[in-house]
């Protein structure tokens, strides 16, 4: 099928609305129903919602792959059943405040790769349901713990009681989770006060079109090709008669680089560096468009 608009923009959400209402919007201005997002953002949440239009739908697993960057603030010695200000906040007595070395001393173990007890508001499912349906229903929720990779993390303001951290996480991660965690660890508890993503992969904050903003013009200008959200895949020139049998569903050779690994996943171009799929590697060692954006798949 042939989109009029195909590529990934990236769109600065403020707080208070959803991603699926940025994506809405976005549909609109487009005027397709081919429009999809790359990543839940909290309605309290505010930052970077990269959006996928047309063919880019189909890359959403792979721009998941890109690492996230948040500025959170945290308000210690509190709690609350969501980990935010979302559900009423409680005053913990006589709260334990740790010092700024305290805090500094407490981040190492969170870095690198942890296993993180999801939040129960959360959209994790259990047994068929979401988790948040069943806390607000008042369920004791029994969630298990998830392998997730903190690349960054540092203490960038501490005033009792707040605390802001500058976190660099893999996709799946719970911000929340995190100050919750780094809270225990200090003897005290905390809520999320407020949670800006700044980045995903390359998509800056910076460089995001404000939803205000959007529009069927600004839009179509600020729309990135589709081979922009996948940057973190090596790439490879498909021209002549192997693209045409790339494009009908055949297998291709892949490039051959004397002691690299094997590339597992290829971002495929035309000549005209166009996106033409992703190829990936089959059980002969060639390759497969999967997904196809011109042809089958």
């Amino acid at each position: 099928m042939d989109f009029p608009f195909t590529g990934v923009i990236p769109i600065d959400k403020p707080p208070g609305t959803s991603s699926r209402r940025v994506v809405d919007i976005v549909a609109r201005a487009c005027g397709m129903r081919a429009v999809g997002h790359a990543g839940t953002l909290d309605p309290l949440a505010m930052g970077v919602v990269v959006v996928c239009v047309g063919h880019a739908t189909k890359l959403v697993d792979y721009i998941h792959q890109l690492p996230k960057r948040y500025e959170a603030v945290f308000l210690l010695g509190r709690s609350s059943p969501s980990d935010d200000l979302e559900t009423p906040v409680a005053e913990e007595q006589d709260a334990r405040r740790p010092t700024y070395d305290e805090v500094l001393a407490a981040l190492p173990p969170f870095r690198g790769n942890i296993m993180q007890r999801p939040c129960d508001y959360s959209a994790v499912h259990v047994n068929g349901q979401r988790a948040y349906a069943l806390a607000r229903k008042g369920r004791d929720i029994d969630l298990p713990h998830k392998a997730v990779r903190i690349d960054h993390l540092a203490a960038t303001a501490y005033d009792w009681p707040r605390l802001s951290l500058d976190i660099e996480c893999s996709t799946g991660t719970f911000i929340r989770a995190l100050g919750r965690d780094v809270a225990a660890t200090l003897q005290t508890q905390a809520v999320m006060e407020s949670l800006v993503r700044t980045s995903i992969g390359p998509f800056g904050r910076d460089a995001s079109l404000a939803m205000a903003d959007i529009r069927t013009e600004t839009v179509e200008a600020t729309l990135l090709p589709a081979v922009a959200a996948v940057p973190h895949l090596p790439q490879v020139v498909l021209v002549g008669a192997e693209l045409d049998a790339a494009v009908r569903g055949g297998l291709v050779a892949g490039p051959v680089t004397e002691g690299s690994p094997v590339a597992e996943h290829l971002a495929a171009v035309d000549g005209s560096g166009d996106m033409v799929g992703i190829l990936k590697r089959h059980s002969s060692g060639a390759y497969r468009l999967r997904p196809n954006f011109r042809g089958v798949g």
